[in-house]
């Protein structure tokens, strides 16, 4: 089942019982982590990339970029901009900091 930008959702969601929308929900939930755990293997190879060129754990310039790239998505898929850019917030700190704990 996918999900695209409109408004409502699709028919076969609605005609789905409690059980299997949270069946859904936890499917959606372990996929998000999956997504997490590899965002975070290559943010660490970055880190690895970055300390064996002796360049800064921040780039403030790709920071923006991540954040203007997550609140495009956010409009694409019709979700809180201001929702999803806290959350990569948080993403990239908890990366700045595992980087910096590692040098």
């Amino acid at each position: 089942m996918s999900y695209d930008d409109t408004s409502q959702p699709p028919e076969e969601l609605e005609e789905m019982s409690l059980d299997e929308l949270r069946e859904e929900i936890a499917d959606i939930d372990r996929e998000l982590v999956e997504l997490i755990a590899r965002r975070t293997y290559v943010a660490d190879t970055i880190a690895g990339v970055k300390e064996r060129r002796d360049l800064p754990t921040t780039d403030e310039t790709q920071e923006q970029a991540v954040m203007d790239r997550a609140g495009e998505n956010a409009e694409r898929f019709d979700v809180d901009a201001n929702l999803v850019k806290a959350i990569f917030r948080l993403l990239i700190e908890l990366n700045k900091v595992e980087q910096r704990e590692s040098r």
